[in-house]
């Protein structure tokens, strides 16, 4: 199979879909590999680590997109990559398609059989793609939460682990998954007063196991919410519902009600975000201000360490991407039902019932494409 790597081009945008070591195990598979001139830089490789790994350099993204088989990403493809994508193509990367209907109108209309990275899943009901960048997202989570409440960005001012005689900040995450544990753990290892919200007890049960000490857990409904994000220097949002749109967790009006300056940091806005002003923003310009209130929804917060996220994704991927290509789609989604719970658009068709929810769109199951 011709396998084609992309530069990434969503603004501040570091990362890259395929490692060295990635190019040179489909190579050493019989595969052909092709990787845009400095696809690799941003995340530290070289055009002459991906040589050195058998891989062949090309100049733009318009030729691999015209030769490939399989385009292998990290972000969802932009307008004009979409507009690349052919019928039969097979496009492997992050999709989030729920909060996204111009994507999803675009990649049905271009044919091409596009598997989700979010949605693939594991035998432990986890998702094995979306769960390194999820740590990599849950630990910057405090990191940029921090930032933003400096009170030169607009913040309350408040240091996390505070100094003696002064209190520290008071954290809440709404979430208690992999994102929210990840942001619990490096927000108390700052020194914060950190709760963590969910609504399953027995992950609140394990997460009180595992981490009594540092942290504390509540249940997660509506008014336990309100009552603790008022008390809350920094709210960061970290609920997924895997393959949808994230619920609306804090509305505009409860605004109001938070402390002025408090910070808020939507790791969920790769999903439409979880609380109801929160918007996408970039690396470049990070924060916005509601109410008085700090805003950080960047949507691609891994891009910030993209050398860690890469070599972390690559890890994830690079045995589905095998698997893509030593069996092509139909056999090796066939062969594994957690590869084919990624597939979410083939043959103009949508395969994932979260987005056609989301977006209003009729789906098939997926499992009727394979027949297809």
């Amino acid at each position: 199979m011709k396998i084609g790597c992309p530069k990434e081009i969503k603004p501040q945008e570091f990362r890259v879909g395929m490692t060295p070591n990635a190019a040179r195990e489909a190579v050493n598979a019989g595969h052909s590999v092709m990787i845009e001139t400095n696809a690799g830089a941003g995340a530290g490789f070289s055009d002459a680590d991906y040589v050195a790994a058998g891989a062949k350099i090309i100049g733009t993204a318009k030729e691999i997109f015209a030769a490939a088989d399989m385009i292998v990403k990290v972000k969802e493809p932009q307008a004009v990559e979409r507009k690349m994508l052919r019928e039969g193509q097979i496009l492997f990367t992050y999709l989030h398609l729920a909060p996204d209907p111009e994507q999803t109108k675009d990649l049905l209309a271009s044919g091409a059989t596009c598997i989700a990275y979010e949605t693939v899943t594991d035998d432990r009901g986890g998702l094995p793609l979306l769960a390194p960048m999820s740590e990599v997202a849950g630990r910057l989570a405090p990191q940029v939460g921090a930032w933003t409440l400096q009170k030169a960005n607009g913040g309350r001012g408040v240091l996390m682990g505070g100094v003696p005689g002064v209190l520290p900040a008071k954290v809440l995450v709404i979430g208690g998954g992999v994102v929210g544990t990840h942001a619990a753990k490096i927000s108390a290892g700052m020194g914060a007063d950190v709760t963590v919200l969910d609504r399953s007890v027995n992950r609140l049960r394990y997460l009180d196991d595992v981490f009594g000490g540092q942290f504390k857990c509540a249940y997660s409904d509506a008014a336990t919410t309100i009552e603790l994000a008022r008390q809350a220097d920094m709210i960061i949002g970290a609920v997924l519902i895997p393959g949808a749109a994230a619920p609306k967790l804090i509305s505009k009006a409860q605004l109001k009600e938070l402390k002025p300056g408090a910070a808020l940091v939507d790791v969920a806005i790769d999903q439409g975000g979880c609380f109801e002003t929160s918007r996408a923003t970039t690396h470049r310009d990070p924060i916005y201000e509601v109410d008085g209130i700090m805003h950080y929804c960047v949507a691609n917060m891994p891009g910030a360490v993209a050398r860690t996220s890469t070599l972390a994704l690559g890890n994830a991927t690079m045995p589905f991407m095998m698997a893509l290509a030593n069996k092509g789609w139909k056999k090796a989604c066939a062969d594994d039902k957690h590869l084919l719970n990624g597939l979410n658009v083939h043959a103009s068709k949508l395969t994932y019932e979260a987005v056609g929810v989301a977006l209003g769109l009729p789906t098939i199951p997926a499992a009727d494409a394979l027949k297809m």
